[in-house]
């Protein structure tokens, strides 16, 4: 099977070993006169490989002897080996022209396999997807060919999560589900990874996965397969049993996990560890295409990367864990007593007897005090008894005060909707296009159509904006109380508005004044006060992951004035 052979190549790859070179070697110990083996020794590197190939043998292949500081194109300069094995190297090096960090694989022009990476660059460079780490240059040159791609310094290896514990149901779930449709994208165009393991996923400080090596990684190994979406299905099934279990489907150790014991097949991950996802468990079992496995639950396997994303996005979705909040500290009770403050007693005091004082001794003036309040109030009641009395007995008057009521005209009208005149996509600071063609979608008061933006690698737009988003026109200037927004997945998200005056919509987010912000799925941005305003701008400033990218799906628009 594809795997086995795989798995064979990574063998030979921790060894350190270089097969053509132990060939090359072998034969020229047996096979080549004495009077050659000194041509040899005398002769510059490339007349040795002249001779090498006279007398019919494969030139031995060696990692170029390059050093840090080292420059190609007068541009990448090398700073630190990574990696040496096989006849290539691969570096992490610095782009000097536009100061940033790079990867570079290195290799002699004349490797058998220089053709097959350089190709491989290329076609990888083709596709385009963010979910994959860009290739950004596949050159020959003075005897080398190297092939230049990102280098993402705020990312985390999948390996270097798994040596910290298996991976949350949700973290889990995110990883399949994005590393399928990655792949099945590149299926697609003709395109498979064959060495997809941990060390081949990076996972992003926003919670992105992203793939790298995709084809260069096989090409430089001289890895294939006969089935290639089946191998590359397979490894994704391997990488989710990993992030459940923190153990390798297999009966050897590798990439720093423990292999499954010897003679046991392979079990189902909640058989492995227990409070594993049931869904994710049978996920992985249906890549790693154990018929004996999913026979029990009676799913069939999946073969293809398409397949595995299908089945995904079929299963209910893994939700992320609630927040987790410290419980207060308990109360205790403080007492403040004279000359203790914040101390507590040493030891209980004796209860002290309460002493009554005596009541004062009446005299003359308090006697006298008390029979004039007593007249005053046998005053007060007979004006009183008296002005009811009067009241009661008096004719009904000729004429009454009205009574004035609130009328409903005196309330404030209740809002009611703006239509919409027009509306056009707003993005001052990128190439000025977020699918525009299907703007009328957010207001035409269907919620199962939507306009979107293009995609982005990170939820800020990639790092190469601040926002974009949707002008709208009321066609003639008018009091907005409120504006309705539906979006699919959480958005952040302000409302702006144009001058009152303005008789045309600003062409910069900064000629727009911001009145509200928000962020959810329904939002709802009201003013401080209502304003008058011909022209707003729903400005979109952080992205949801949608079909695995970033990028907004606005529903529904209602302007209320």
């Amino acid at each position: 099977m594809a795997e086995r052979s795989t798995a064979a190549v990574d063998v030979a790859d921790n060894s350190g070993d270089d097969p053509l070179t132990a060939k090359a070697d072998t034969a020229a110990t047996d096979g080549v006169a004495e009077e050659q083996k000194a041509a040899e020794q005398t002769a510059e590197p490339t007349e040795k490989k002249a001779v090498e190939r006279q007398n019919g043998e494969q030139p031995s292949l060696t990692a170029p002897e390059l050093h840090s500081g080292h420059k190609l194109a007068r541009r990448y300069r090398l700073e630190e080996c990574v990696t040496r094995l096989d006849g290539f190297s691969s570096w992490r090096a610095v782009d000097e022209k536009l100061r940033r960090a790079v990867g570079v694989h290195l290799l002699p022009a004349e490797h058998p396999r220089a053709r097959s990476v350089l190709a491989a660059a290329r076609s990888s460079a083709l596709l385009g997807d963010p979910r994959f780490v860009q290739v950004l240059d596949a050159v020959e040159e003075n005897d080398l060919v190297y092939v230049v791609h990102e280098w993402l310094p705020d990312s985390t290896e999948l390996t270097a999560l798994l040596a910290l514990g298996p991976l949350e149901p949700h973290d889990a779930y995110q990883l399949v589900t994005q590393v399928s449709q990655a792949m099945a994208a590149a299926h697609r165009e003709g395109l498979a990874h064959l060495r997809l393991t941990p060390s081949a996923v990076l996972r992003s400080s926003t919670g992105q996965y992203r793939i790298r090596g995709l084809a260069v990684n096989a090409a430089l190994r001289g890895i294939t397969a006969e089935r290639p979406q089946r191998t590359d299905t397979e490894a994704i099934g391997a990488l989710l049993y990993a992030a459940l279990t923190q153990r390798w489907p297999y009966d050897s150790d590798a990439y720093g996990l423990s292999g499954l014991p010897k003679g046991v097949g392979l079990l189902p991950p909640d058989q492995v560890r227990a409070g594993v996802h049931r869904g994710l468990s049978e996920i992985a079992m249906r890549a790693l295409v154990n018929d004996g496995a999913t026979a029990s639950r009676q799913e069939p396997p999946c073969t293809t990367p398409d397949e595995l994303a299908k089945a995904v996005a079929a299963m209910p979705r893994v939700k992320p864990p609630e927040p987790e909040f410290a419980a207060p500290p308990e109360y205790q009770r403080t007492t403040y007593q004279q000359g203790t403050y914040g101390r507590p007693q040493q030891r209980p005091v004796a209860a002290q007897p309460v002493v009554v004082p005596p009541p004062p001794l009446q005299s003359r003036t308090g006697t006298a005090l008390k029979w004039a309040v007593s007249a005053l109030l046998i005053a007060a009641l007979g004006l009183g008894s008296w002005q009811i009395a009067d009241r009661l007995l008096a004719p009904e008057a000729t004429t009454k005060t009205p009574v004035t009521t609130p009328t409903a005209d005196e309330k404030p009208p209740p809002p009611k909707p703006l239509a919409i005149e027009s509306a056009h996509d707003f993005d001052p600071l990128g190439n000025g296009a977020e699918n525009g063609q299907a703007i009328e979608n957010a207001y035409d008061g269907d919620p199962s159509t939507f306009w979107h933006t293009v995609s982005y690698a990170t939820a800020e737009f990639g790092n190469l904006k601040t926002g974009v988003g949707v002008v709208l026109d009321l066609g003639k200037a008018q009091k907005v109380s409120t504006v309705e927004l539906s979006f699919q997945g959480h958005t952040s998200v302000q409302l702006r508005t144009a001058p009152s005056d303005a008789i045309s919509a600003p062409d910069t987010p900064g000629a727009f004044t911001t009145q509200a912000s928000g962020d959810g799925t329904d939002v709802t941005l009201k003013p401080t006060k209502p304003v008058t305003t011909r022209y707003l701008l729903v400005w979109l400033t952080k992205l949801p992951v949608n079909d695995g990218d970033f990028r907004g799906r606005l529903t529904e628009i209602k302007v209320m004035g």
